[in-house]
């Protein structure tokens, strides 16, 4: 069993963002999600996939998706197609945005993977809820599904942990909870079968509530006697 990390980091710009992946790379990260709504600019984004061999994900999130990003759903768009053309691996297309099966479409022609993002900021779902927005993921091409609740205490982990370990024989899924009590879900979510997990940096540069470090992650795993 091997439990991947992704770890998400905020840029403010190119160089800062350089900075960023060689410490998420020296830190044993498997992939590296790039929050390209923080970033000043987004030019010359190829320079980044060209200094690392880490999978890239680009996420832009608009500030009605607690991000940071304070132009329209096409800009937004765009952003993304940038970073499909830039050599990103991974670009992520939020499930809810008008234009998730157009960039989706789009993105597959320029060679880059998908995928199609579900979040609920406020409490978790029904297995039943869950198993639809994983079906409607699958019929829109996703190539990696992504399921992300909030939970509310520590109970909330247990069936979206259950629904992880079936699911994730159908499609290559991330689903854990956020927030403070979500943590267990984020560092077991791949023992029970998810592609991967996220992780900060560090424990001052969380990208959301709850999010685990990736130096305790790892410890964590190494107590379990989970492979690295």
């Amino acid at each position: 069993m091997n439990a991947k990390i992704c770890v998400s980091i905020l840029p403010k710009n190119i160089d800062n963002a350089l900075t960023l992946i060689t410490k998420a790379e020296e830190s044993g990260a498997d992939f590296v999600e790039v929050r390209m709504d923080y970033l000043e600019e987004t030019r010359n984004l190829s320079e980044l996939s060209k200094k690392t061999k880490l999978p890239l994900i680009a996420t832009n999130k608009l500030q009605t998706e607690k991000g940071f990003f304070t132009g329209s759903e096409i800009e937004k768009q765009q952003t993304l197609l940038n970073a499909a053309k830039a050599g990103f691996t991974f670009i992520d297309i939020d499930y809810f945005s008008p234009k998730c099966k157009e960039t989706l479409d789009i993105i597959k022609q320029l060679g880059a993977k998908t995928i199609v993002s579900y979040h609920k900021f406020d409490s978790i779902q029904t297995v039943f809820s869950l198993e639809t927005i994983l079906d409607k993921q699958i019929s829109l091409g996703a190539d990696v599904c992504k399921i992300v609740l909030t939970a509310q205490q520590i109970e909330d982990n247990l069936p979206i942990l259950n629904f992880v370990s079936f699911a994730s024989t159908k499609a290559k899924l991330v689903c854990f909870c956020m927030g403070e009590e979500g943590k267990i879900s984020r560092l077991l979510s791949p023992i029970f079968g998810a592609f991967f997990t996220f992780a900060s940096l560090e424990e001052s540069n969380q990208t959301a509530i709850g999010q685990m470090n990736i130096k305790d992650m790892k410890t964590a795993y190494k107590v379990l006697g989970i492979e690295q």
